[in-house]
């Protein structure tokens, strides 16, 4: 079988996608090997500013515009962790390196220093984050549950999260009002 990879990229749930964690989300594809996926979701906020976790981890913020900065659901798996979706990539105690640009940090020290400097500019923090085991996330390709196509970081970084669904099927010339709810097979 053909092996894909699937590192940085998005994968779009198909209107049919019954997991109630996964419906109507974009997910990026942090890391794709032959052991599994890992990504988060990045359109599904929470109830919870980075505000407002900051003070829960008793970290002070001190940098100015961040207070209100959503929080998101990142996936089912550990929602009680925090992870950095950040650009640059930097120098971090736990930082999973998607590519030259972007890194995926679990680390404390990654909050501390975006509560005191701002920095990084481009980040998104989620809780908990979406795994699949080896063959898993093949599988559900090969039911169509999900479209796929190469991530684009303005979409990650620069659009609202409400907008970051419909933009990235716009990388596929394809409007979420096009797509049909059931699956067929010729």
């Amino acid at each position: 079988m053909h092996s894909i990879n699937l590192t940085d990229h998005f994968l779009i749930a198909m209107p049919a996608m019954a997991d109630p964690y996964f419906a109507r989300t974009l997910v990026y594809i942090a890391e794709h090997n032959e052991r599994g996926a890992l990504g988060v979701i990045v359109n599904r906020p929470i109830d919870m500013s980075l505000g407002t976790l900051l003070d829960k981890i008793e970290v002070p913020l001190e940098a100015e515009g961040l207070a209100k900065l959503p929080i998101l659901f990142g996936g089912p798996v550990q929602t009680d962790r925090g992870f950095v979706l950040h650009r640059p990539v930097g120098q971090w105690q736990s930082t999973l390196v998607v590519n030259k640009h972007v890194g995926l940090t679990s680390s404390r020290d990654i909050l501390q220093a975006l509560a005191h400097t701002g920095q990084p500019q481009d980040v998104m923090v989620t809780l908990g984050y979406s795994g699949w085991s080896a063959g898993q996330l093949e599988h559900e390709l090969a039911q169509n549950a999900w479209l796929t196509v190469a991530a684009e970081l303005a979409i990650l970084f620069e659009l609202p999260y409400e907008e970051r669904l419909a933009s990235a099927l716009e990388l596929l010339g394809v409007s979420l009002t096009n797509l049909a709810d059931q699956v067929g097979h010729a």
